[in-house]
């Protein structure tokens, strides 16, 4: 499987433009909402991905390999690309994820949640019961 297509290898270029113009001329860091996710199919290792490097190798976001505390940080998207698992296996991305959520709110949610599968329950649950709360009338 093709881990970044064009456009989310744009996407997540991009953001890392931005990070380092907003660096560069002393603005507060960007929160940009994940564009990646990759999983293990066997495991619980998940990574959520919001930038890649010039390199185009160091990507950042929110990793989570399944040890009950998820990490903000950089990651390697050719050691990802290279694991090779049972059944002729490997790292695979996610087709249709989507998310409204910035990545400060994944990495708060993993954080409590102790996972980034658990925290995306927790947020589709949210979601869930804000959308069919009814507007309380005024008066």
């Amino acid at each position: 499987m093709i881990l970044l297509t064009p456009d989310i290898r744009f996407a997540l270029r991009a953001n890392d433009i931005n990070h380092r113009a907003a660096q560069r001329d002393g603005q507060s860091d960007p929160d940009p909402v994940p564009v990646l996710k990759l999983f293990n199919p066997l495991g619980p290792a998940t990574w959520l991905a919001t930038e890649l490097a010039e390199d185009d190798d160091a990507l950042f976001g929110l990793a989570d390999l399944g040890f009950g505390c998820p990490e903000l940080g950089y990651f390697s998207l050719s050691e990802i690309a290279s694991v090779r698992l049972p059944f002729g296996l490997g790292i695979e991305r996610d087709l249709g994820f989507e998310t409204p959520h910035r990545l400060s709110v994944w990495a708060d949610a993993a954080r409590r949640c102790g996972s980034i599968l658990d925290a995306q329950s927790e947020l589709r649950r949210a979601a869930s019961r804000a959308a069919t709360e009814l507007p309380r009338p005024r008066g």
